[in-house]
């Protein structure tokens, strides 16, 4: 056993680099009789095993001691296909330097035919990695909410012992990694935008484009030239021009890059222009990558019928049995009152809807105000003391505050409501849902990251009139009514529609085009630093 561990400690240092594999044809390898009993002995021992065997131990014993398997790497050739998926791994959204390939090649190339001990070790070891690797695939590398307290994703389970079983009645551990990848068409989309970025990151040098003024359609700068070729090498320009001159076909391209990056899309270069410019395909690839992982954590099933809403896009959209049925923007939750993510399902729509104001909201906005003036809110709002009905005359309200504060405010329907006229409803216990606003000029905004948390629709009238109406069944006459009444009205859905916020900085728009967003949360950094092992602040 003292060689073994000896091999398990070397394995354990070796977990930085990775060389291209190299197929040692030939290579006599023990007995597989000898190999399993090995395998048993390392097992059975009373002795802790290093972390990756330790940590799948159980499923190991079951599937070689009790089920019997038989060697499936050790002497077979499948080794060094493996090996160079491992190292092809950034295809997949993933860091070869994750993984030991080093380590498991010389383990690979030490294989003698009187040393079961050593076969032993490298059967289990690449067992151990395959899972890894699978479940890497299938459910990401990171914990979400590890990651971020905003991220209220579960982190999904696989079964190791049936990854074992599986792989050995599949007997092609290639073919076998395949059905671990998200079918998801997100994912899909990513995958091959990945490719594409880096391709432009191993072959197309990028020079900063130097700042400097504003540039106008019709403008002449030196810098147009420069531009010009990045618009090119991007998609967005067609080529065909020279010149510093702004022509009208470079703000045609400039729009359309613009708008694939969540910028004002008016051809102005500014700014915050020159910055998505000069962004150089790498550090795209590592953005899509980031984002691969996001969806590893999403379930595969999204609903034949659902809404997602990109927290980083502000836009929501509706896809029923994988078509898109509608699209609109939508407010966010601020920086400091961040939109958190998760999934739920849409329960029921609520017209004329009052308002329950947040504690946070009540305490720290409202509470000032009525310290002034005590009737500030009275015309709009009625408060709740201790739960029960009360009146906004004889509070002392500088005797309360954060901590001490037994009220509750709540906004009667109408025009002033913070909901607006409807307001949908997934209950969660993170209270976030989606509204109308009587603020409509925040849609005007590029960057529509206002809210206190929740969602605002800018049509939510349009997405009222289809769920009340074409799916809950109301004829129009009756919904006009039941807004027109002022009174509250909830309908309930005939059944549940999944609604998932997530927080997409790459992914494919309209017409296959591919589009970034800003990290306005910070959850790209917070993201790259977990999977980097690094602090995130």
């Amino acid at each position: 056993m003292r060689a073994v561990k000896t091999t398990f400690l070397v394995l354990l240092l070796c977990v930085v680099s990775w060389v291209p594999a190299t197929a040692q044809s030939g290579r006599q390898v023990p007995p597989e009789a000898d190999i399993i009993v090995a395998i048993t002995e390392i097992i059975q021992s009373q002795d802790r095993l290093p972390l990756p065997l330790e940590r799948i131990r159980p499923a190991l014993a079951a599937h070689y001691l009790r089920d019997g398997a038989r060697v499936f790497w050790v002497g077979t050739g499948r080794m060094t296909p493996f090996l160079q998926r491992l190292a092809d791994a950034a295809d997949d959204g993933l860091n070869p330097a994750d993984y030991p390939i080093d380590a498991l090649i010389d383990l690979r190339d030490s294989l003698e035919p009187d040393d079961a001990e050593t076969a032993a070790a490298t059967e289990l070891y690449f067992a151990a990695f395959l899972v890894s690797y699978a479940t890497d695939l299938k459910i990401g590398r990171t914990t979400p909410q590890k990651v971020d307290p905003r991220l209220f994703r579960n982190r999904r389970t696989v079964d190791v012992l049936r990854i074992l079983n599986d792989l050995a009645a599949s007997g092609d551990p290639i073919a076998f990694l395949a059905g671990f990848e998200s079918q998801n068409p997100h994912y899909q989309a990513l995958k091959r935008m990945l490719v594409l970025y880096r391709a432009m990151a191993e072959s197309v040098e990028w020079p900063a484009i130097p700042a400097g003024d504003n540039i106008e359609p019709g403008g002449k700068d030196p810098r147009v030239r420069q531009i010009r070729e990045r618009l090119i090498l991007t998609g967005d320009h067609p080529g065909g021009v020279e010149g510093d001159v702004y022509d009208a076909s470079t703000a045609l391209a400039m729009k359309s890059f613009q708008t694939r990056h969540g910028l004002e899309a008016k051809g102005l270069i500014g700014k915050q222009t020159i910055l998505a410019l000069n962004v150089p395909p790498a550090e795209r690839a590592r953005q899509i990558m980031l984002n691969m992982e996001r969806w590893r954590w999403m379930p595969e099933n999204l609903g034949e019928h659902h809404f997602m809403v990109n927290l980083a896009a502000f836009d929501m959209r509706e896809i029923e049995n994988d078509d898109l049925v509608d699209r609109m923007d939508v407010v966010v939750g601020a920086v400091a009152t961040q939109t958190p993510e998760f999934s739920d399902d849409l329960e029921y729509v609520e017209i004329n809807p009052t308002w329950t104001v947040p504690y946070s909201i009540a305490t720290k906005e409202m509470l000032p105000k009525l310290r002034r003036n005590p009737y500030a809110y009275s015309g709009d709002f009625e408060i709740f003391a201790n739960g029960k009905l009360s009146s906004w005359g004889g509070i002392d309200w500088n005797a309360y505050g954060p901590g001490k504060f037994p009220f509750t405010f709540r906004q009667k329907p109408g025009p002033k409501n913070a909901l607006g006229k409807v307001k949908f409803m997934l209950p969660n216990p993170h209270n976030i849902y989606l509204h109308d606003t009587p603020a409509k000029d925040k849609f005007l905004a590029t960057t529509r990251a206002f809210s206190h948390g929740c969602i605002r629709l800018s049509r939510p009238m349009d997405l009222a009139y289809r769920l009340v109406g074409e799916i809950a069944g109301w004829p129009k006459p009756r919904i006009d009514a039941a807004f027109a009444s002022g009174k509250t009205t909830r309908v309930s859905l005939p059944q549940l529609i999944p609604v998932h916020l997530v927080y997409a900085t790459a992914f494919e728009g309209d017409g296959g085009t591919l589009e970034f967003r800003p990290d306005i949360y910070g959850r790209d950094r917070k993201l790259d630093a977990a999977l980097a092992g690094r602090p995130s602040s």
